[in-house]
């Protein structure tokens, strides 16, 4: 028997003699981790949901919100581990669906932004099930708001990218690096720390001074969030020195330099953590 036989009824009949119609999915976007940064939209589908498919980004303090009866589905995927592989998480995703249940599926972050909604999205679509679309605040919001780095700033960048340190497997790190080595702008890198080195090493050999600022943020906006600065050329070893792991965020650009007369305002809304904020 699989997943879905254990965790679903069967689909009901309709009175007519047809097929019950599939029921909603909502996909959610639970923010970057503080359960204050949730969209109220977010918060009102999370009271209401009964049947919950999430994911390892999103925080305990989230699932809060959740009614204490919500059938709560755990489809995690973490640094080389992997609860259900996405195909397999896509395909349960359909086939509680078409059972006739509404279905909330929450991702950390934003779903659109590296969180692989889009694809979900597609199969809903393909496959005839509605579904509804609640934005989050993406990880990189939050993480400027809470370390205080401006993600874009006129002194210091025109323009803000967001990239993927991690490519499907097989890709290697085949990005454009020349794109990213631009300057006067901000890059963000989603899951690259196991990359870091090699990262670094490519945006400094096409153009980027060793000496730009560069930031990594681990566990942007919880309790135990850490922000640690430096260059681009002492990041990979910064990151061995404090042992820094995943989720983090790679934060590369004149506006990091900003941090030093900022932080202590971030401090203010999160006076515990300011011991935890390392700087080179």
């Amino acid at each position: 028997m699989n997943l879905v036989n254990l965790i679903t009824p069967a689909r009901p009949a309709a009175t007519d003699g047809s097929d019950a119609p599939p029921g909603r999915v909502t996909l959610v976007g639970a923010g970057p981790g503080d359960p204050e940064l949730l969209t109220v939209k977010a918060v009102k589908a999370l009271q209401a949901a009964r049947l919950v498919l999430y994911d390892h980004l999103v925080s305990p303090a989230v699932l809060e919100h959740l009614s204490p009866d919500a059938e709560r589905i755990y489809v995690g995927k973490e640094s080389s581990r992997h609860t259900l592989p996405q195909a397999s998480i896509i395909e349960l995703m359909v086939q509680l669906a078409r059972s006739g249940r509404p279905l909330l599926r929450l991702k950390g972050g934003d779903g659109y932004i590296f969180g692989r909604g889009g694809e979900e999205a597609q199969a809903l679509a393909a496959e005839g099930i509605p579904f509804t679309v609640v934005p989050g605040l993406t990880a990189a919001q939050g993480a400027a708001a809470s370390v205080g780095i401006p993600l874009t700033h006129r002194d210091h960048a025109c323009s803000l990218v967001l990239a993927t340190g991690h490519l499907r497997d097989g890709q290697g790190l085949d990005m454009d690096w020349a794109m990213l080595a631009r300057p006067r702008q901000t890059v963000v890198l989603y899951m690259g720390v196991n990359n870091l080195p090699e990262i670094c090493r490519q945006l400094i050999s096409h153009g980027l001074s060793p000496q730009t600022p560069a930031a990594l943020v681990e566990k942007a906006t919880l309790p135990d969030e850490r922000c640690i600065t430096g260059t681009l050329a002492e990041l990979p070893a910064l990151a061995l020195r404090h042992q820094v792991r995943p989720p983090a965020l790679i934060m590369v650009g004149g506006v990091v330099s900003v941090r030093a007369q900022l932080v202590p305002t971030a401090a203010v809304a999160v006076a515990p953590l300011a011991q935890l904020h390392a700087a080179a």
